[in-house]
């Protein structure tokens, strides 16, 4: 059974795949080298760039470790990004009980 994919995921893959079309094309990179650097098809790269949900995070990190970009992107759900994530954790926290001070 093919799940479907929520609008909000299919517009962030679709605006990450561009962003990884623009680096390319600022850097002069053909499709065939990036394709070669990242390990991938020609076919894989045009699904990445067009924002395919059906291809593995693997891919889509290769393409941009292959671009030169890094591992900026593996902070995305770090403990300093992730608000809710801390919030959740400063709600657990039990308060602090003091006895009341007899006069």
């Amino acid at each position: 059974m093919k799940r479907k994919i929520p609008p909000s995921v299919q517009s962030g893959l679709k605006k990450l795949g561009s962003d990884i079309k623009k680096a390319r094309l600022r850097r002069g990179i053909k499709m065939a080298l990036l394709a070669e650097r990242a390990g991938i098809s020609i076919e894989t790269l045009a699904k990445i760039q067009r924002g395919h949900p059906g291809v593995s995070m693997g891919h889509y990190a290769m393409v941009i470790f292959g671009l030169g970009m890094g591992t900026d992107w593996m902070n995305l759900a770090s403990i300093k990004n992730d608000i809710v994530g801390q919030f959740i954790d400063d709600s657990k926290v039990p308060m602090r009980a003091r006895d009341k001070k007899e006069k």
